[in-house]
Order: structure tokens, then C-alpha cells, then sequence
């Protein structure tokens, strides 16, 4: 269910980025279970087709390389690219575990109080555990089950979505031309 209605408000999210490139950059760390929800949705989504992604497991996007992943999207080929921005987070003991979706910038770091460049179009953050007392060893010590399941609904919420949005840029196309 969390899938359906995931893809649904990511469809709408997508309808912005008509004419566009689409880019989703995955924000974390694999050396903190919580702050590896990025990097895994990223490893997951590598080799989609029209899509760039940057940050995985294995070339992960952090608080070192942030600034020059943003500068190397700015200066490639990409057609005016549409970010969308994905990271983890950390909320309210009723919300973990909640995937939100979101118009504006990613404000990466602000729940570790780092001060980090904002980025993208739109923001998915996963809720991954409690706010408000030693953010660092909070992240360091989420459950990775946590993550995993999280991460599976955003990658296969992405697809889905992505897939659905292509096709009907698609469909659109060959209509233009007839």
C-alpha cells in the first residue's frame, strides 16, 4: 500500500520536470546504519533508464563531496536537470518510519546541525529514528531494518513512477508528431 500511494505523489512530482533532466542525488553515509538510506536507494537505482543518479554505496554523496557533485551536475550537458534529492532524517518518535515527500530545496546535515549547500527540486527523506539528543550516535546506532524497508518503498515507489511518467512523456511525444 505505502508503494501505490508513494509512486501517486511521486507521478506528481515528475509532471514538473516535463522537458527536463531528470537527476536524483542520495545524500548519506554507509559508515552510519541511518544515514545509509541514501546510498542504498542510489545503489538501487543505478542503471535506470534516463535517469541520472548520483550517490550509491559505492561512490556515496556526503557532507566531504557535496559541493562538487552539485558543481559537476551544474556544468554537465544535462537540459535544465530536475533534482530530485534524496536523505534520511530524523523526527518525532511517532514518525519514524514515514517517507515524506516535498517541494523545495534538501537541506542536507540541518537534523546533525552541519551546514551544508541546498539543493533539488524536490525532497524525499526518510524518517529513520528520534531527534533531539545526540543526533550523531542516534544515526549510528538505527536499526538497519529500519532503513532496508524504507528504502525498498522509495526504489520501487521511484520505478513505478519514474516508468509510468516516461511513458506518458512518451505517448505525448508520438501524439506532437502526428
Amino acid at each position: 500500500m505505502a508503494v501505490i500511494v508513494l509512486s501517486r505523489a511521486l507521478e506528481e512530482v515528475f509532471e514538473h520536470s516535463t522537458g527536463r533532466d531528470i537527476v536524483i542525488v542520495c545524500v548519506g553515509t554507509d559508515r552510519s546504519t541511518g544515514d545509509a538510506f541514501g546510498p542504498i536507494v542510489g545503489s538501487k537505482l543505478i542503471g535506470l533508464r534516463d535517469i541520472r543518479v548520483y550517490g550509491c554505496l559505492e561512490e556515496p554523496v556526503h557532507a566531504v563531496n557535496l559541493s562538487a557533485t552539485l558543481e559537476t551536475i551544474r556544468s554537465s550537458n544535462l537540459k535544465d536537470p530536475f533534482i530530485l534529492a534524496v536523505d534520511a532524517c530524523l523526527g518525532k518518535f511517532d514518525h519514524v518510519g514515514q517517507i515524506i515527500v516535498e517541494e523545495g530545496p534538501l537541506r542536507p546535515g540541518a537534523g546533525v546541525k552541519k551546514s551544508l549547500p541546498e539543493f533539488g527540486d524536490f525532497t524525499i527523506t526518510g524518517v529513520v529514528n528520534v531527534s533531539g539528543f545526540m543526533e550523531y550516535f542516534v544515526l549510528q546506532n538505527t536499526r538497519l531494518n529500519v532503513v532496508m524497508k524504507m528504502s525498498d518503498i522509495v526504489v520501487e515507489a521511484l520505478k513505478t513512477s519514474l516508468r509510468r511518467f516516461q511513458t506518458r512523456q512518451r505517448l505525448v511525444g508520438a501524439n506532437d508528431t502526428t
